[in-house]
């Protein structure tokens, strides 16, 4: 009997080891990738195989194999995924929750969604499907869409198109945890279109904002807020700092609601050559936002609880209060923040007696205010092509004013503060 019984198990561990050579023999032979295709790696570390992934893809998403996915799930490093497939439409089914997306552009914290779902139907070597981003613990209707994407031996290109949707419900699926969202009022639409390349991950966001308006935030209070950084340097719009600044920081502010959508997408391209965080896309008023209430954590839900306060001060507070506040308490090196501390700590004057290049000066170390401190104190001198940008870009002054100040400009030599 114990002789029956240890044949019968190493029968039975024989099928298993010759099933899992035979399925993965499948895989290095089936999905090996052909010459110049898309690849990744698949498998344990010990036994890791690359496969072509369009091959993958049209394997999945085919009418004789893709029946065989459904009711089984696949572990992956966004969620565990859950397939289906609809004989009816003949297409896959697709399911996630939560589903968490990194986003090197917006942050280290990576995005979570509580469920998002999708159907893919292949016709050759063309894609398309719906797909559903929902609210968590929400009856509310989800977020939805549709995709269509075009698959090569080298990548695929994907193209979405979400609805038009109440913005306050893109907030509770997105970032559902945000404490605001309990508060805050959160009128308008959004609709997105987004391109994104694979493999190489690059994407391209086209938002479509409507009556945007944030109430009960209660960024009234800082109409009369006092800034800790010293006197105020009460300065005009049209003071040379204030112009400089502008330049240096917000080119559109007097145009923008709080936001700049052209701005943000130009951040999102710049960072995503670099892998990180290099180019904030933030406008001056979400920069008070972020002095002021939110803090400089690097991460995509306080880049989205920086527009809901920025959004609601464009309405409290006015430009010209949120210009003052900003100059008021903006860093500028070491341990200096506010205008008219470091005008008289740089240059010996008042933020409103500075000379048009020292303005510009004092708006270049903005970006990067410790580094430019101590570039100035190593070498005499902070980012030269920075400081000229900042120069060129001021507006609203007349052309003599504009070639005295450039140069002004070419000529500065400021001694550095010791």
């Amino acid at each position: 009997m114990k002789r029956a019984l240890r044949l019968l198990l190493l029968s039975l561990l024989a099928l298993v080891v010759t099933t899992a050579i035979a399925l993965a023999l499948i895989v290095k032979f089936v999905l090996a990738p052909s010459t110049g295709e898309w690849v990744a790696s698949v498998g344990p570390q010990a036994l890791r195989l690359s496969v072509g992934v369009p091959t993958a893809v049209r394997l999945a998403t085919s009418p004789w194999f893709a029946p065989h996915l459904a009711g089984h799930s696949i572990a992956t490093a966004h969620g565990t995924l859950h397939f289906d497939w609809s004989e009816a439409t003949q297409s896959l089914a697709l399911r996630c929750g939560p589903c968490v997306v990194d986003v090197p552009a917006l942050g280290a914290q990576p995005i979570q969604v509580a469920q998002l779902s999708a159907t893919v139907r292949r016709d050759g070597h063309l894609l398309n499907g719906r797909f559903e981003a929902t609210p968590a613990g929400d009856a509310e209707p989800p977020l939805a869409g549709r995709w269509d994407g075009r698959l090569s031996q080298k990548g695929l290109q994907l193209a979405f198109d979400a609805e038009d949707a109440p913005i306050a419900r893109w907030y509770r699926v997105i970032a559902p945890s945000l404490p605001e969202l309990k508060q805050a009022r959160i009128g308008g639409t959004l609709g997105l279109h987004a391109e994104l390349g694979l493999p190489e991950g690059a994407i391209a966001l086209r938002p479509r904002i409507a009556a945007f308006t944030v109430e009960g935030l209660g960024s009234e209070a800082l109409l009369g807020a006092r800034s800790s950084c010293g006197p105020s340097a009460r300065l005009a719009a049209d003071s040379w700092l204030a112009r400089a600044v502008i330049s240096a920081e917000d080119q559109r502010f007097f145009q923008h609601p709080g936001y700049d959508l052209e701005e943000l997408g130009a951040a999102l391209a710049a960072n995503q050559k670099s892998g990180g965080v290099e180019r904030g896309g933030s406008t001056l008023t979400q920069q008070l936002a972020k002095l002021a209430i939110t803090g400089s954590e690097r991460s995509g839900e306080r880049k989205l609880r920086e527009m809901l306060y920025a959004v609601e001060m464009e309405q409290t507070l006015g430009k010209a209060r949120i210009l003052q506040l900003y100059l008021d308490n903006a860093p500028w090196g070491g341990n200096l923040c506010g205008a008219e501390a470091a005008a008289r700590r740089y240059f010996g004057r008042s933020a409103r007696t500075l000379e048009p290049a020292q303005a510009a000066w004092m708006a270049a170390m903005l970006h990067k205010p410790s580094a430019e401190l101590s570039q100035w104190q190593a070498t005499g001198s902070i980012d030269a092509a920075r400081f000229k940008r900042v120069a060129e870009g001021i507006r609203g002054i007349s052309r003599a004013q504009r070639e005295a100040l450039l140069r002004g400009a070419a000529a500065a030599r400021f001694a550095a503060p010791s």
